[in-house]
């Protein structure tokens, strides 16, 4: 199959918030953006050269606001079927999101009172149920869905067979991108010591760079040095009993 294309379609700003246009036999969109971003993202895969009713799936990394929240319009715009992991299925099929947010710093406590973020995003049920790691062969691309759970119990990522891992919020960009290119946590994390281990699982392969949901690629080099850095913050605060995770079953 022939190398998998990733393209950055930006939702909000240049980089705040991120969707991606993985191209390959067959294009598969990566996110769905907030509330009302279905036809921006339509609109940017027709401006690549790609006919949107061409797209074959829609792939969601997760069950916050920011990824799912147009994904029922998204999906009537393309006719794409949606995938998402079961443990995420409550957002999905309600539109709200598992409250309250557990921010990760400053910026998680800040963004934690925006309206925005607790609106109602339109319900949809994902017509392809992901439990665990699921090629994508049949989709058209050379890529797989690996669950990273720890953002939220449901998070997934893509990893292409070129190396490159479209990482949801696994990580960010420093303050929501406006530092690109240094690794940081995203605003939020459900738990954070089960996102590290899932981040440091996706480094053991080896990718060549990481695709985030806000800000530019990361190189894979950083994000190693800077998750053996949020290791040693997060086992302090473990031991010394401020370390706050929401407590979710095991369904990856």
């Amino acid at each position: 199959m022939s190398r998998t294309r990733v393209i950055p379609l930006p939702v909000m700003g240049r980089h705040a918030i991120n969707a991606y246009l993985l191209l390959g036999r067959r294009p598969v969109i990566v996110d769905a953006g907030a509330p009302g971003s279905g036809r921006r993202i339509h609109d940017q895969v027709a401006a690549h050269g790609v006919d949107p009713t061409d797209v074959s799936l829609i792939v969601l990394t997760h069950g916050h606001l920011d990824h799912f929240g147009a994904a029922a319009e998204l999906r009537r715009l393309t006719g794409a079927p949606v995938a998402g992991h079961v443990a995420d299925l409550g957002p999905y099929r309600t539109g709200r999101v598992r409250k309250p947010y557990l921010p990760t710093g400053p910026m998680g406590r800040l963004l934690a009172r925006n309206r925005n973020l607790h609106v109602r995003a339109e319900p949809l049920e994902p017509d392809v149920l992901v439990h665990g790691e699921t090629a994508l062969e049949d989709f058209g691309i050379a890529a797989r869905i690996m669950p990273t759970p720890g953002h939220t119990a449901g998070s997934v990522s893509v990893l292409t067979d070129d190396g490159d891992l479209v990482a949801g919020d696994l990580i960010a960009n420093s303050f929501m991108g406006l530092i690109p290119g240094k690794p940081a946590n995203p605003p939020f994390h459900d738990d954070p010591l089960r996102n590290l281990a899932s981040l440091r699982r996706m480094l053991d392969l080896d990718p060549t760079r990481l695709h985030v949901g806000h800000g530019t690629p990361l190189e894979t080099g950083r994000v190693r040095r800077w998750a053996a850095r949020e290791h040693r913050r997060l086992s302090r605060l473990e031991a010394a009993g401020r370390l706050t995770t929401r407590v979710e079953p095991d369904t990856a």
